[in-house]
């Protein structure tokens, strides 16, 4: 009875899978990848075989992506575009959506790549993804990649779509309206948005525009107690214009991490948004930083 017992206490039980850590090298080469397809503008063929690699990543860790698609009525006309979701099931169906945009301003007078803005954020999302995907979790995460952030013209205020709305965020607008045609808004506890994360001397401020304040208290608190106080600096700087917009505006928390003071090369036509003024160590930062908020995040939103 004793061999027995000593037989079955050998037999090793089901593998736990162990939570990974960030890996800034992963980010990396997604970004590097993306900027390898050129200029991504909404409806390209860079910008769906961006959207194809995303699908192909995701799948090689076993999520599975689904395509949002929709007709943006644009000043250029109606255009095709398609946001990206995947999703990590929690206890709850209610959902907090950790995104970002996976298209390129178009500048028809310049060879844009958009190595901070957007394949950043298309990156970091990638490897968030594989990082959270076995960690516990109260809410469901979902990642969205939105399509169509940028506009058609080269200013926002240059023109206007032709029922008169922005010229810019087509993707986070529609995931907004199809969200309240489906009667999920409410369901939608909390966004978390990605934009231009990638900069060399990375410093984003608190956003002042339709951040929600408890988020921004909470991420860069939490930035400063991990040592990351010169890259989530206590400035203001209001944002307007930017995905998180639309769902701050349908009563959701949002909030916007972005660094759009400090990076002259934002839009520009001259010179460079490329690998050269981003860098792997500021998308380390900002996926440990988002890492380490989520469960806060979680509690909070449980306590409400």
């Amino acid at each position: 009875m004793l061999r027995v017992l000593l037989f079955v206490a050998l037999i090793p039980g089901p593998a736990i899978q162990a939570s990974e850590p960030f890996d800034s090298s992963r980010a990396w080469e997604h970004l590097r990848q993306m900027v390898a397809m050129g200029p991504r503008p909404s409806s390209s063929a860079a910008l769906r075989q961006t959207r194809a690699y995303i699908v192909k990543q995701l799948g090689e860790f076993g999520l599975t992506a689904h395509e949002q698609p929709f007709t943006a009525l644009t000043p250029a006309g109606a255009i095709e575009m398609v946001n990206l979701r995947a999703s990590l099931p929690g206890r709850r169906h209610d959902r907090i959506l950790i995104s970002g945009h996976y298209d390129t301003k178009l500048i028809r007078d310049s060879v844009f790549v958009g190595a901070n803005d957007g394949a950043s954020s298309a990156a970091i999302l990638i490897e968030l993804a594989r990082v959270l995907k076995n960690r516990p979790r109260e809410f469901t995460w979902e990642f969205v990649w939105f399509d169509g952030e940028e506009a058609i013209c080269f200013d926002w205020s240059e023109c206007r779509a032709p029922d008169g709305s922005p010229d810019n965020t087509y993707g986070s607008r529609y995931y907004v309206q199809a969200a309240r045609a489906a009667s999920e808004v409410a369901r939608i506890r909390a966004m978390i948005l990605l934009d231009m994360v990638g900069a060399r001397n990375l410093r984003a401020r608190r956003d002042t525009g339709f951040s929600a304040p408890w988020l921004v208290d909470l991420i860069w608190s939490k930035a400063h107690v991990m040592g990351h106080g010169s890259t989530f600096v206590d400035s203001e700087y209001p944002v307007g214009g930017d995905d998180h917009q639309p769902f701050a505006e349908a009563g959701i928390p949002a909030v916007d991490i972005i660094d759009l003071a400090d990076f002259p090369q934002w839009h520009n036509m001259v010179c460079c948004d490329d690998l050269n003024h981003v860098s792997a160590r500021s998308l380390r930062i900002v996926g440990d930083v988002v890492v380490a908020s989520l469960p806060d995040i979680e509690k909070h939103l449980m306590a409400r």
